[in-house]
């Protein structure tokens, strides 16, 4: 603790040096983001000292965790004590103050929610300046409940402390083949809510639709033993798996990390899911984190667009989005997706909130379905940038639904304050950032600045 309390002095004094015409952002080694942000005077505030688990509590089943901390770091200290987080984002870069800031999720989310829903504590750089501790029982009550989905707006999570769940050593999957959307989300309710299938218990509940009459759920169990173990960690791939196998079986840490190596399914976008090619790309690379650096040289250069163009091949917009729908409204979403989008896979993960969070107004205890589908799509002749953003925005607000802010958004000001609860955000934002030092909501999530 007392190296982090220096770590916290000194970018308490970084903040306090940035000039006051400059928007404040902290330096990173990775992102997890897809809002590219142009242009805008910037300061960079350094976090390097801030990405240590400090302490694991066995006892209280609780871990004191940095801010810059990431997941996979978090992972590799509590599994010997046989413990993990309740909610483990899916990529290994992720880090615990963006998954409380912005929002995780995962298969354990039907039961456990949000990642911040197992926040005890939070040690805050808030806009004004000041360090503050902030629970669910004390003075900045209001400054916790609001953090969630602020993305740095209200300020920057120094130290976590975090609840964590006994683990085993395994899991075993089931993936179970639906060729109804309708009846896929009458399933995932049933077994959402009894948390049992086929009289087994289940932990974990995720899901892939490959096409209209081809989607699964992936159920999985917590297990002492395990008859085989499979490895997608090199020339195998994880979603494949899903559509070739009926029963797996993973170690836990293989399990929380079965999306990394191939981004899910977008790392054929480099090639990486050719056999040859996969044969020859060392292990160590085979990471969201790659292959996020990639995208991002990528659009800085434009060398996708310009082959593209070579090619004569129509302008692509890039739909890089996580969203949800009540479950009852989400066959519905499918249907409209791929009518109208035509991307395939997507990932489907059900969620429930346990308490209501003001800035991302889920109905605590209703169960939600979050689609993800990252990748380009050609444009229809005649449409610009923005196009399928748009129609999946509208989409989502018309079948009661969220969308998560980490990419690009196009809503309107003041529709954009309705949905993301204005009322209870701006009072916070007064409160514990009265000058404006960090842009607002809608300054940073759809402006883009």
């Amino acid at each position: 603790m007392s190296t982090h309390r220096r770590a916290v002095e000194q970018i308490r004094q970084s903040y306090a040096e940035i000039p006051g015409d400059a928007a404040p952002r902290l330096a990173k080694s990775t992102s997890n983001l897809f809002r590219f942000r142009d242009g805008g005077k910037t300061a960079k505030l350094s976090a390097r000292d801030l990405d240590e688990v400090i302490s694991v509590d066995p006892d209280t089943m609780t871990a004191e965790v940095q801010g810059m901390t990431t997941y996979e770091h978090l992972v590799d200290a509590t599994l010997p004590y046989g413990l993990m987080p309740y909610v483990v984002p899916q990529l290994k870069t992720i880090t615990l103050g963006g998954a409380v800031t912005g929002l995780g999720i995962e298969s354990t989310s039907f039961r456990d929610g949000l990642p911040h829903e197992s926040v005890e504590e939070l040690e805050i750089l808030t806009g004004d300046g000041r360090v503050v501790v902030a629970r669910d029982d004390n003075e900045h009550r209001e400054l916790f409940r609001a953090f969630p989905n602020s993305y740095g707006t209200l300020g920057y999570a120094l130290r976590i402390r975090i609840k964590l769940r006994k683990v085993q050593p395994y899991v075993h999957l089931t993936h179970v083949k639906f060729t109804d959307a309708a009846k896929c989300m009458l399933a995932m309710q049933e077994i959402c809510d009894s948390m049992v299938y086929d009289g087994d218990p289940v932990d974990f509940v995720d899901g892939v639709f490959f096409e209209p009459g081809e989607m699964y759920l992936t159920l999985g169990r917590f297990a002492d033993r395990a008859p085989y173990i499979s490895d997608y960690t090199g020339m195998r791939i994880y979603y494949q798996s899903i559509r070739q196998r009926s029963r797996d079986w993973l170690t836990v840490r293989d399990y929380l990390w079965r999306w990394d190596t191939d981004w899910f399914w977008c790392s054929r976008a480099f090639g990486v899911q050719q056999p040859v090619v996969r044969s020859l790309m060392p292990r160590r690379w085979m990471r969201s984190d790659v292959y996020r650096r990639l995208v991002a040289l990528d659009r800085k250069h434009g060398v996708t667009a310009r082959v593209d163009r070579w090619r004569g091949l129509p302008v692509s917009e890039s739909v890089i989005q996580d969203v949800e729908t009540p479950v009852e409204r989400g066959a519905e979403f499918l249907e409209f997706f791929h009518e109208k989008v035509g991307m395939t896979p997507v990932w489907m993960c059900p969620l429930r909130a346990s308490s209501r969070w003001p800035i991302y107004p889920l109905e605590p205890g209703k169960l939600y379905v979050n689609f993800g589908f990252w990748g380009m799509v050609p444009l229809p002749r005649g449409q610009f940038d923005g196009y399928y953003n748009r129609l999946i925005e509208r989409a989502v607000h018309d079948l009661d639904g969220h969308k998560s802010l980490y990419s690009t958004s196009f809503y309107a000001r003041e529709q954009f304050w309705q949905l993301y609860n204005g009322d209870a955000y701006w009072p916070v934002k007064r409160e514990y950032d009265p000058n404006g030092r960090l842009l607002d909501l809608y300054e940073k999530c759809v402006r883009g600045r």
